[in-house]
């Protein structure tokens, strides 16, 4: 059983030089040259808007870390309403 795992995760690798040739045929072929530059900088400006998401995430998250937590405390109980 294992060793069908290992064959399986072994014939899943990176393309090589003939796959990425037929791959940029197949992107050629189907976007035309006119659209793949404008193709790129619709994918580059969504990975900076993912990359600008997860820096704010990682900011967020290690600022709630560093936060005093008297501080947390006091958002707390001022947040709740007291009847």
């Amino acid at each position: 059983m294992l060793q069908a795992v290992n064959n399986t995760l072994l014939m899943i690798s990176m393309p090589g030089g003939t796959e990425w040739i037929l791959i940029i045929l197949a992107v050629l072929i189907l976007f035309g040259g006119r659209k793949i530059p404008e193709f790129m900088r619709g994918l580059g400006r969504g990975i900076r808007e993912f990359n600008d998401a997860k820096t704010n995430v990682r900011k967020e998250i290690e600022d709630g870390m560093n936060e005093p937590k008297d501080t947390a405390k006091e958002k707390n109980s001022s947040s709740t309403v007291q009847p």
